[in-house]
């Protein structure tokens, strides 16, 4: 059974508590790239799509996503949706068509653009960063 809250104040404090940045997959991964002499910037304000990590030298933009908050497999999980379905649904919706959107404008600015989700990272870090080498060796060429 899912856990029930008592008061909205208290839904709202465990709420406040997740973060946006410097999430646990994103610390892992940037790691994981500076332990491999790939240099980069994080959270790069010049951008107004602001990906997680940006490798400027390869022009590549690097989306750590959430499972909720970016919709992993969207239209199972909508089903499942129980409290504030109102409420919810658009708004993980909202984001999914934002992503979309914010991988096209990158990529009409020539930006290769790649998205991870959280537990892709957590589950195997290595095989994301071989994916990531991968394509600054083709934007090298």
């Amino acid at each position: 059974m899912a856990y029930q809250f008592k008061t909205t104040e208290e839904r709202s404090r465990l709420m406040s508590k997740i973060r946006s940045n410097n999430t646990k997959p994103e610390v892992l991964f940037r790691k994981k790239l500076w332990g491999s002499s790939i240099r980069f910037s994080r959270k790069e304000s010049t951008m107004p799509e602001k990906p997680d990590i940006v490798l400027n030298k390869h022009k590549i933009a690097i989306f750590i996503d959430g499972e909720f908050w970016h919709g992993y497999r969207w239209e199972e999980k909508k089903k499942q949706l129980k409290a504030n379905r109102g409420y919810w649904i658009p708004k993980i919706e909202k984001n999914i068509l934002r992503d979309r959107q914010n991988n096209r404008k990158l990529k009409k600015a020539g930006w290769k653009v790649v998205r991870f989700w959280e537990h892709q990272i957590n589950k195997d870090t290595e095989k994301c960063l071989q994916k990531i080498k991968k394509i600054a060796n083709e934007n090298s060429k």
